[in-house]
């Protein structure tokens, strides 16, 4: 069945990652230069997708627990489609095969088994399945980073740890067309990214610019030949909508200060910035309805001392969930998302927009349960003010051209709850009651949370899927593994891609087959 899975698999899916239509210049592998065929105008589609950095099931039950007294009470748990999440890069793939003795990962033969085995780490996420081997999960970097994820959830490739939206060995010509490319170059829709990090981190930065290196934050502070992060942001790919951490002012590692100033003075950006003392939602909401109002673009450029948005707070009071900001000067992810809503609707060909909330990752990295928890407010708000967005009426936004996706990029702390010792809504446990990877236990108490580590996990992470084509998901369940739900990450492109791309405005008719669409391979996959 293996055998089966990678001849299928590793000949199948390089077809369907690469988005291969008339009009294809492959002369910079595809990051420009596609050619817009002259057929009927393209369907308004929208697509959100939600990524909650670090992420996994144990994190959305706490806080659901917390919110609501029950485990699934979140506003994702009542989408129409879920399904667990595979999500191994090139580089994770590799340390597991040097174990198993097997050769190094190939775009044109790989075994999905070897990636992630659901035999070792479980059938479904923890807790629906607790069959998952600890010491399968608990190695030093058997996980993919955000870079990487991002990257396969952007282009429909695994690569390799830190690429953005890049192939796999670093390559000159090694640049990937984004989803976000894709509905800008094909349908003529507005593209936006949202993050409470800094704008050039890994996950935005994956799905509007193109880099060998996660960490090429801008152009100067590296070796490498080319534009950083936030310059080719900010002066080629120009989405319609940026918002995020990593203002100059309050961290300097992510933007130079040239960068910035020529976005103050920028003629197709309206420039909303933190400032000390104002309401930084309140602020960004105005300046999204005159971006709107002029035709502009919006930038949001926030953030605090580590360049992140500070995070919400949570408060132990048992039958009543309490969380408040922590600073007005930063936006809340909620407002954030409506800002970006509000300009990118005003495109009637469609829009994509991701939204990151970050800090989930950061949190789990320390360990911390209480940070955690305002974070994971912080993305259920946000969400909910989505929904919300896509229900109003007297728009033409609605569930039968969005489609609203909530996921996560990979697991981290590998967090568990005490099955024995349940906390209701309100409820949050005590720092002694949280028992971490390298201390000791307190004695005599029974831990309620304990953490596994401070690093990534290849755990099974989520999907859940709402409005227009959110059932082509079923076609990818299983798909690389037979006899599972388990989809991968770099499926959540396709079904993007399937949903966004109007083939027939493409080239393509009814009744005739895509395969002549799927042959041109650029020259790595042939």
């Amino acid at each position: 069945m293996i055998a089966l899975v990678r001849k299928k698999t590793a000949v199948i899916h390089i077809a369907l990652l690469v988005l291969l239509l008339p009009g294809l210049c492959f002369g910079n592998n595809g990051v420009r230069g596609m050619a817009t065929p002259p057929h009927k105008a393209a369907q308004a589609k929208n697509i959100i997708l939600f990524i909650g950095d670090g992420m996994q099931l144990e994190h959305e039950i706490a806080y659901s627990r917390y919110l609501t007294g029950e485990d699934f009470g979140l506003v994702w748990n009542n989408f129409d489609h879920e399904v667990p999440v595979a999500t191994w890069d090139v580089t994770t793939y590799n340390r597991y095969a040097r174990d198993l003795g097997v050769a190094p990962f190939a775009y044109d033969s790989f075994d999905p088994m070897v990636g992630y085995n659901p035999n070792l780490g479980g059938f479904e996420r923890y807790p629906l399945d607790n069959s998952g081997s600890d010491n399968y999960f608990l190695r030093p970097r058997y996980a993919t980073d955000s870079a990487s994820s991002a990257t396969a959830m952007a282009t429909g490739y695994k690569t390799d740890d830190g690429r953005i939206a890049w192939l796999s060995g670093a390559p000159e010509d090694g640049a990937l067309k984004t989803i976000a490319e894709i509905v800008r170059d094909y349908n003529g829709g507005a593209i936006g990214v949202v993050s409470t990090v800094p704008f050039s981190h890994a996950t935005p930065a994956a799905f509007v610019s193109h880099n060998v290196h996660r960490n090429n934050y801008f152009t100067g502070r590296s070796g490498y030949q080319g534009l950083g992060i936030a310059d080719e942001i900010i002066q080629v790919i120009k989405p319609e909508v940026v918002i995020g951490g990593g203002h100059p002012d309050y961290n300097s590692g992510f933007m130079s200060r040239a960068l910035y100033d020529e976005l103050q003075e920028s003629s197709e950006y309206l420039l909303v910035e933190r400032l000390p003392g104002d309401d930084g939602g309140q602020a960004l909401l105005e300046g999204a309805r005159q971006a709107a109002k002029q035709g502009k673009k919006l930038f949001g450029l926030f953030g605090g001392a580590g360049g992140n948005f500070e995070p919400p707070l949570v408060t132990h009071d048992p039958g009543h969930p309490s969380v408040e900001v922590a600073t007005i000067e930063n936006p809340t992810l909620a407002d954030a998302t409506l800002a970006a809503l509000e300009v990118l609707s005003t495109n009637e060909k469609g829009f994509f927009l991701m939204v990151e909330q970050g800090d989930i990752d950061w949190a789990n990295h320390a360990n911390d349960y209480f940070w955690m928890m305002g974070t994971m407010h912080d993305l259920h708000e946000a969400v909910k003010a989505a929904v919300a967005f896509v229900n109003r009426n007297g728009d033409h936004i609605d569930w039968s051209n969005t489609l609203l996706l909530v996921t996560s990029d990979h697991g981290n702390s590998y967090m568990r709850l005490n099955p024995a010792l349940p906390m209701g809504k309100g409820v949050l446990p005590t720092p002694s009651e949280i028992l971490v990877w390298n201390q000791n236990p307190t004695e005599g108490l029974t831990p309620k949370v304990t953490y596994g580590t401070g690093s990534h996990t290849n755990e099974l992470t989520s999907l859940y899927a709402q409005g227009a084509a959110a059932d082509l998901l079923g076609q990818y369940e299983g798909f690389w593994y037979p006899g599972t739900r388990i989809i991968d990450n770099t499926h959540i492109f396709e079904v993007m891609r399937e949903f966004a791309l109007d083939w027939e405005y493409a080239g393509w008719r009814p009744g005739t087959s895509r395969k002549p669409f799927l042959e041109h391979l650029p020259a790595f996959a042939r």
